[in-house]
Formats: C-alpha cells, structure tokens, sequence
C-alpha cells in the first residue's frame, strides 16, 4: 500500500513518542532518521510531504524505529550524530557528541581563532569530535588527539577522513602517560570521564545501557582523578601561555577551581553551559 512522506513520518514519530516519553523528542528523532537514512531533512518533508515514499526506505526506517524501541539511542541507531554542522560517525565505541561539548570548542576557538600553527591536544577523544572540529576552526595548526581505546580511535580516524581534516591520533592512557620531555602544546582539552558511580541512578537507560561506561564514570571517592592527571600531564606539556580547557561535572565547580589554581596554573576560571549549569574550566600557564 502507498504512503506519503509526511503521513510516514507522523506514524514514526507516534511510533518513538511511545518509548521516548515526550513529543519533543520524538519529532527530534524521527527527524534524525528520516535525514540521515533517506536524505529527508526538514524542508523536504515540507515541500514534498505528499510524495510516496518507497518500500525499500520504509523498511529502512522502520529497522531503525526497532532499534530505537528497543533501547539503542537514535544516533546509534542511524551511526550519525551531528556536532557543531558536521556529521560524525558513532557508535558504541565512543561516546554521542553532546551540545555541552560544542561550548568547550567555542571557548577555545573564541581564545584563540586568531592564532596560527598552534600545537593541540584533545585528550580522551573518543569520536574526534572536539579534535577534528578544532582543526576545522584553527588553520594551519597541528592537532592530536589521545585516547585509551583502540576501537574509539578507529572511530575517530574514519571522521578524520570522512571530514577532511589530518589529525594525528595515538593510543595512550592518560592516567599513567609520561608527559613530553619539553612543552610542546598551546592548548590542550578534555572532556575526561566525570560521572561518579552514585549518579547512574538518575542517568538515562540508554546511556548506561549503550554509551562506553569507560568514558563517562569515575569512583565516588575520586571523582577528579582525570582531571589530576591530566593537569599534571598539562603543567609539563604546555608552553608559557598555554591554556588548558576542560568540560566538567556541574557538582564541583570549586574543586575544579582549587586543583588548576593548587596545580600552580594562573587565571583559573569556570563558566556555566547554555543552561546555567557550571560546564567548563579553564587555566593557563605560567
């Protein structure tokens, strides 16, 4: 039986709405898969909503819709998440690009988008996504991006390739990496693992169930244990006037402010995300 477009796109979206609790968030989803599995994005379902749609592109869908129904989130389940314009391949590898993260970038950019043949370091990659859209937004500058997860970098590289940008990454763990012999970096970034174990209870199942656990939590009773090791790793490998940039858990802006300034960095600051909640934290140093 033929359908349209559009009424196709209102069964599915009525489809997720039942698993995804909220109209917002289904129209949310249903656009993502009708976009990145049909090349359906939002002016084609308004210009063309009463067009057939194929057999073969519902069954596509609908593949999806199971996947969606069944717990995966949809970025999973279409291999996409968008960030910042582009479109980065995922999976559950590495972690769904956040639009939190999109203001560590922005505040680096804003820092810095004036200079050329900087020295960058993300570490923690995971989809490359802050490393490969900083080599996107700051010409001529060597970007590197470390993380402890081999099949994460394989994840990162294809993005790197697919998005036209070189980005060398290496697999290192940070929590017992060897800083460099000199300072060799101006900026270096994290968006290190920050969730304490405690806070799963009020988490999504589709993030504990899905999302790489090795990415996002650290124990109750050490819950900066990257971001000491990364400041460390930081105090050696940055040149004078380097700054360091971190994404952090809202619930310790101070402790945050304590370790940069106790780590011997000058001009510590943390700002709120675009929903008022502490998010980021900078430091330069000296």
């Amino acid at each position: 039986m033929s359908v349209s477009v559009a009424d196709f796109f209102k069964t599915v979206k009525s489809q997720l709405a039942s698993v995804l609790g909220s109209e917002g968030e289904a129209d949310s989803a249903a656009r993502i898969l009708f976009e990145d599995l049909a090349g359906y994005d939002r002016k084609y379902l308004f210009i063309n909503g009463d067009r057939e749609i194929s057999e073969y592109m519902q069954e596509r869908i609908n593949a999806a819709v199971e996947k969606v129904k069944g717990g995966e989130p949809v970025q999973y389940a279409v291999g996409h998440a968008r960030f910042m314009g582009n479109d980065f391949m995922v999976s559950p590898a590495v972690l769904i690009p956040r639009p939190e993260t999109a203001g560590l970038v922005d505040a680096i950019v804003d820092d810095f988008g004036t200079r050329r043949d900087l020295d960058v370091l993300d570490i923690g990659t995971g989809s490359g996504c802050i490393a490969i859209s900083l080599a996107r937004a700051l010409p001529f500058s060597h970007i590197s991006g470390f993380d402890i997860s081999a099949d994460a970098l394989t994840v990162a590289k294809e993005n790197a390739r697919r998005l036209g940008v070189k980005v060398d990454f290496e697999q290192c763990d940070i929590l017992s990496a060897e800083p460099p012999a000199y300072p060799r970096y101006d900026i270096i970034a994290s968006n290190p693992p920050y969730i304490c174990a405690s806070e799963k209870a009020d988490m999504d199942a589709r993030v504990l169930d899905y999302e790489p656990s090795t990415a996002l939590f650290v124990p109750d009773n050490d819950p900066l244990l990257f971001y000491c090791a990364i400041a460390r790793y930081a105090r050696a490998a940055l040149r004078p006037g380097g700054a360091l940039y971190f994404e952090i858990n809202s619930r310790f802006p101070e402790q945050m402010r304590r370790l940069l300034t106790n780590e011997g960095f000058a001009d510590v600051s943390v700002s709120r995300d675009y929903r008022g909640l502490y998010r980021y934290a900078r430091a330069v140093s000296i």
